[in-house]
Parts: C-alpha cells; sequence; structure tokens
C-alpha cells in the first residue's frame, strides 16, 4: 500500500473526500515529524510508539574499494509495534 492507497481507505472508510483525507494525513505526518525532531515520543494507544534514537558514529569500509570510512552518528527513528496491531496482524 503506498499513500495514495491509503489516502483512498482513510477516505472511504471515514467517507470523507479524498482532499480531506490527504489533508489529515499530511497533518499527522507534519505533527509527527515536528515532535521527533524536538525529541518527543508519540505513543498512539494499541498502534504504537514512535521515537527517536541516537546512533553512535562508527568506522565501516566502501564495499567497492574496501577503504575504511567514518560514519558520523546519526538520530533515526524507531517505531515499537502496539499489542493490538501485533495480535491483528499474526
Amino acid at each position: 500500500m503506498n499513500k495514495g492507497d491509503l489516502i483512498n481507505k482513510i477516505a472511504a472508510d471515514a467517507e470523507i473526500t479524498k482532499t480531506q483525507a490527504q489533508n489529515a494525513l499530511n497533518s499527522f505526518i507534519g505533527a509527527t515529524a515536528d515532535a521527533l525532531k524536538k525529541g518527543d515520543k508519540i505513543t498512539l494507544v494499541g498502534f504504537g510508539t514512535f521515537a527517536t534514537s541516537e546512533r553512535a558514529a562508527r568506522k565501516g569500509r566502501n564495499p567497492q574499494t574496501g577503504a575504511e570510512i567514518k560514519i558520523p552518528k546519526k538520530t533515526v527513528v524507531k517505531f515499537r509495534p502496539g499489542k493490538d496491531l501485533s495480535t491483528k496482524i499474526m
């Protein structure tokens, strides 16, 4: 399922227009990104939790040349599914 398919599904289930569904989805994505950027954690009971984590700097290798490279530290987004979501997909 891609973003367009999700918008169509939301619009059909909520009985709203596709434009309204797209605005709602874009708002959710924007609010989630803003909260994660601030370092906040987002918990949607029954669905899951979005949080950020720091990945430490490390050494790696260029696969083409074998040369050692430095990989800088990075903030990554993690998602932990909730119990309800986990049971629905099993």
